[in-house]
């Protein structure tokens, strides 16, 4: 138990942080928009910029942890998507919903638990967790986003909008950038480096930090059910659709396995907020589906991690 509350308890106490902020109006009231601007455009590009930079073949060389944990992803974001689409039709926001239930809190929360229950031998296999939810799904979500919203009626015309804006998106531009280093050996400059991990450093803070701003100032959303679905399929669809592939559909090692499963538990993580706040897409429905999910964690990754056993599973 001690091992997930010192993973979790920074979680909350930047949003408590925030949300203390927000009671007592210290960073004046345009501080949610400004500091989700500064995530969005600056410092989450940093950090997946230089994760992708710095990734090699040795790291990713899993074919088996990466289907089993794409697919798991998809059945998911499949899942919330249909049935937030037959409750409200929006594309979009059945798109930030699908992302919310399907997206890990992988770099903040996984990266710190995981070392604590399996240690430094698993993050590679983090590392592409948190590939696969903060670029690829992201990503897919961004798309799915801009074809609601540009709203045009030509086939061409929207692919043409849809390909400019995400070519303009750092969050899609920032990965693909690093990846194309990456794939050209080209190593990052020293002070290139200290530069990105600085202000990558800043954005899972400043993201929790938001999300304490925004549920001081915010009122209750009437969207309840949305948050418990999302809560729902996030905490036990996931992680059991994961443990289903990882056991008997996928072939890996068997501590790839155990950290497969055990992100795939993880609560939901800051990325679905910040894009539904960019977009405003009823951020309030992420931000609870955030904190609900958190706290709903402490007890279930610690019924998982005692039935996992450390350091793999059986």
């Amino acid at each position: 138990m001690s091992v997930i509350i010192n993973a979790v308890f920074p979680l909350f106490a930047l949003i408590l942080i925030g949300y203390i902020s927000g009671r007592k109006r210290l960073l004046g009231a345009g501080a949610i928009d400004s500091l989700n601007k500064f995530v969005v455009w600056m410092a989450l590009p940093a950090l997946l910029f230089q994760s992708m930079a710095q990734i090699t073949w040795e790291q990713i060389n899993q074919p088996g942890y990466v289907a089993a944990s794409s697919l798991a992803i998809a059945a998911v974001f499949g899942a919330s998507y249909g049935l937030d689409r037959r409750r409200r039709g929006r594309l979009a926001d059945a798109s930030i919903e699908g992302l919310a239930a399907s997206y890990s809190n992988a770099g903040f929360m996984g990266i710190p638990l995981c070392l604590m229950v399996f240690g430094p031998s698993s993050l590679p296999a983090v590392i592409i967790a948190t590939l696969l939810t903060a670029c690829a799904l992201f990503a897919f979500s961004i798309v799915l986003i801009e074809i609601d919203l540009q709203g045009s009626r030509s086939v061409l015309g929207t692919t043409r909008k849809v390909a400019l804006s995400l070519l303009r998106n750092p969050l899609v531009a920032a990965p693909v950038l690093g990846l194309a280093l990456a794939a050209a050996q080209v190593a990052l400059p020293y002070a290139v480096l200290q530069f990105t991990t600085l202000l990558g450093a800043a954005a899972s803070p400043c993201a929790l930090v938001t999300i304490g701003l925004f549920l001081a100032q915010s009122e209750p959303t009437g969207h309840h059910g949305a948050v418990w679905r999302i809560v729902l399929l996030k905490l036990f669809l996931h992680p059991l659709i994961t443990f289903v592939l990882v056991r008997w559909v996928f072939d890996m090692p068997p501590l790839w396995a155990s950290t497969a499963v055990l992100l795939a538990a993880l609560p939901v993580g800051t990325g679905p907020f910040m894009l539904a706040k960019l977009y405003e897409r009823e951020p309030a429905v992420t931000s609870r589906a955030i904190l609900i999910s958190t706290v709903l964690s402490l007890a279930t990754v610690s019924v998982l991690v005692a039935w996992l056993g450390i350091p793999a599973m059986p």
